[in-house]
């Protein structure tokens, strides 16, 4: 049901006014999406993935700890399928059009700048 032109109206002052009133609130808010967290869980068993089967290899003449980086591989495995079953198709376009070519660079770019931030010495 589309809204009325009052309620249109309404709602622009009040976006009008959290975007005055704090503009770090509202910067977030628009940069989040429901798919955040689930790319967040993709990356780490990504990288949970990867660092299993670098234990696996490294740890070939030991069994039990080639055992251990394959059940890492596995549950990795598992929470990423897990976790795309939970984005949807929708979900992982969206995921991969925000990770894409400038995606990349605007998301290093501004960790890079959160870091300095954090690190700044207090003058």
């Amino acid at each position: 049901m589309p809204l009325s032109e009052n309620e249109q109206r309404i709602l622009q002052e009040i976006e009008q006014q959290l975007y005055d009133s704090d503009k770090e609130l509202a910067r977030k808010v628009s940069s989040t999406t429901i798919y955040r967290h689930a790319g967040r869980n993709l990356k780490w068993a990504g990288l949970g993935f990867v660092g299993g089967l670098v234990l696996m290899v490294l740890t070939v003449q030991t069994l039990p700890l080639a055992f251990a980086g394959f059940l890492a591989m596995l549950g990795s495995g598992i929470v990423f399928q897990a976790n795309l079953r939970k984005m949807g198709r929708a979900g992982w376009r969206q995921w991969t059009e925000s990770v894409g070519t400038s995606g990349v660079r605007d998301y290093f770019g501004t960790a890079s700048k959160r870091m300095r931030e954090r690190f700044k010495k207090e003058e």
